[in-house]
């Protein structure tokens, strides 16, 4: 079983920039791919960002050029780096493990960390 935490989460002005981390358990974190979803209030959950273990990386259209998702296999860690950040932005971010490669679906990925608060206001 695999445990993620997720951090870095907050309040940032529109234009600003977070990096969100997550943490991994496990011995065999370089050998699955990461991903980043995020749902609004009163939306369901959409697909942000996905690494796989040779860090091939694909972005959900309304991010890319604005977001990357890096990973840091000595530290058990993938991170979300957002840029340019809108209001649409805002959401609950969570990273989740895929055994299976690459997705934009959620049913793709095995677990899923709790979640980290992102809000975009002036």
């Amino acid at each position: 079983q695999v445990q993620l935490v997720e951090s870095g989460g907050g309040l940032v002005q529109p234009g600003g920039s977070l990096r969100l981390s997550c943490a991994a358990s496990g011995r065999t974190f370089s050998s699955y791919a990461m991903g980043w979803f995020r749902q609004a209030p009163g939306k369901e959950r959409e697909f942000v960002a996905t690494i796989n273990r040779r860090s091939n990386t694909y972005y959900a259209a309304s991010v890319k050029g604005r977001f990357t998702i890096p990973r840091d296999n000595a530290k058990n860690t993938v991170y979300l780096q957002m840029n340019s950040l809108e209001p649409d932005d805002t959401a609950v971010y969570y990273c989740a493990v895929s055994y299976v490669g690459t997705s934009s679906r959620t049913d793709a990925y095995a677990y899923w960390g709790q979640g980290t608060q992102v809000s975009v206001s002036s």
